[in-house]
């Protein structure tokens, strides 16, 4: 019975420390990420790479923008993490349009390296009856370092390209609305990897480090940025509130409590099956007894 409720008590210490550990995750949001509170969601895109608009994860961006055009957004994702993309675009009125066309979605890591979605569908070709078209694009696990012949995404920023590649040339210039979603999960303990790099955030005034007051090449000082002041370089994202590493704390800690309560008491029960009945009223055997 001792073995028993000492069972019983060890499970139950596991599962409230499993709870402990998993609310978080689910208190922050979708997929256990949101936005900055208070932080209106983005109506407008870039241009290019250097123009992309800042996307925080779990915000929904939108875009009026013409057919043909190139849509940029950036977000910021850490090592652990799973980035994942969706855009939905509203096409105009079969009746302006001569024929179907494809809608691409490109994901590039802060170098500007492609990164391949592990599922979803970045390109997809829409007929000219329809009126919407959606694309997505999931990404592989953030990782904290690489190997430099890898292509694998690194902790950083991350931006977001979207447009058409294949369309009538009639249809050029159409006007079009974009809905862009940006969300990271976390892969979990059992996909965590250790490493420290820096993240890739490229700096978004050329010509100066990041941490240093170096003057850009023309020589201009001047500048009305509050981020200039103090050295501050400004980047294409902000740092998420957690840091760009995955932290030393992961499910595999739950895991590892839980062997090893489940270890101690399979080695209880074995030695209580093991060591055999024992007499109560059994009179002990020795120079002094009886027998």
């Amino acid at each position: 019975m001792r073995a028993l409720r000492t069972l019983g008590a060890a499970l139950t210490l596991c599962a409230a420390t499993w709870l402990t550990a998993a609310a978080p995750a689910a208190a922050d949001g979708k997929d256990g990420t949101d936005g900055k509170s208070g932080t209106e969601a983005p109506t407008e895109a870039g241009t290019s790479f250097r123009t992309a608009t800042e996307l925080e994860p779990g915000q929904q961006a939108t875009a009026a923008a013409s057919t043909g055009d190139y849509l940029y957004w950036v977000f910021p994702a850490a090592a652990g993490q799973v980035p994942e993309v969706e855009a939905e675009l509203k096409l105009p009125d079969a009746s302006s349009r001569h024929g179907s066309a494809t809608w691409q979605l490109d994901v590039y890591d802060g170098l500007r390296r492609h990164q391949p979605c592990a599922s979803g569908t970045p390109a997809r070709r829409a007929a000219q009856q329809d009126r919407t078209v959606t694309v997505s694009c999931t990404l592989r696990q953030v990782r904290s370092w690489s190997e430099r012949w890898a292509n694998d995404p690194l902790q950083g920023a991350y931006y977001v390209r979207l447009t058409v590649a294949d369309l009538p040339a009639q249809d050029l210039g159409l006007p079009i609305d974009a809905e862009v979603e940006a969300s990271v999960r976390d892969a979990g303990g059992a996909h965590a990897d250790g490493g420290d790099m820096t993240p890739l955030n490229p700096v978004l005034r050329a010509g100066t480090a990041p941490g240093t007051d170096s003057e850009p090449p023309d020589g201009n000082t001047a500048s009305d940025s509050p981020n200039d002041k103090g050295g501050e370089v400004p980047h294409a994202v902000a740092e998420p509130e957690d840091g760009w590493g995955s932290g030393w704390w992961s499910d595999r800690w739950v895991w590892t409590v839980i062997g090893a309560a489940l270890a101690a008491l399979a080695g209880v029960g074995g030695y209580t099956l093991t060591r055999g009945p024992r007499s109560p009223g059994r009179p002990p055997i020795g120079p002094g007894s009886d027998i």
